[in-house]
């Protein structure tokens, strides 16, 4: 499924980034070009700075040095990234679609509505069931709807395969694909091969 052109054209670019935690840098001279319609796959071992460098780019954590711009933002259009971490951020007690809906109102219900998010992750038949029931490619899977229900051009996503089978791989690569139709971009840590039109690939070092 190809969507149109939806997202303002913006660009993320750094410059001499350095990131780190705890005072310790965990990688240095970053320049990062990822363009409209284009993703970049960061690789490396453990404690290569992965995790850190997506929590940077999303203003979580303080750049060591360098810079990290996003141009073609309008500061008044309100915000425009998803990050997703590693965890699923799932309560077991709240059911599959109430999580979602919940996430919605969080974030913004400005995407798909709840319903038609989780039958496009396969999830639909299992709207009414409580989260704690969900296998954990399951709740991999209601953790990737949280970004259809909420628009933004910028994902920043940390191990977004992790636990999918190899349909629910399938899946991530064809989300990551109509979000690039519609003019978006992505930044992706992961051990997995993820194929999507579009992805480069940045190794970072480090101590595994």
């Amino acid at each position: 499924m190809t969507q149109r052109q939806v997202f303002p054209r913006l660009f993320l670019r750094t410059s001499d980034l350095a990131c780190g935690r705890g005072g310790m840098v965990l990688a240095r001279n970053l320049a990062l070009a990822v363009a409209p319609g284009t993703g970049l796959l960061l690789r490396g071992p453990n404690g290569a700075g992965k995790s850190t460098l997506l929590l940077t780019l999303a203003g979580l954590l303080p750049p060591l040095a360098g810079t990290i711009e996003i141009e073609g933002h309008d500061p008044e259009a309100g915000k425009i990234l998803h990050h997703c971490g590693h965890r699923n951020a799932v309560r077991a007690r709240l059911g599959v679609a109430e999580t979602l809906k919940f996430w919605a109102a969080i974030n913004g219900a400005t995407g798909m509505p709840a319903g038609a998010a989780l039958e496009r992750v396969g999830l639909g038949r299992l709207a009414r069931l409580d989260a704690a029931y969900l296998s954990a490619g399951q709740q991999r899977r209601l953790a990737l709807a949280r970004l259809l229900v909420s628009r933004r051009p910028l994902w920043l996503l940390d191990e977004p395969s992790a636990a999918l089978d190899a349909e629910g791989q399938a899946l991530l690569g064809s989300l990551l694909e109509e979000h690039f139709a519609a003019g978006g971009l992505a930044v992706i840590a992961t051990h997995d091969a993820i194929a999507a039109d579009g992805l480069a690939t940045l190794t970072l070092g480090g101590a595994a």
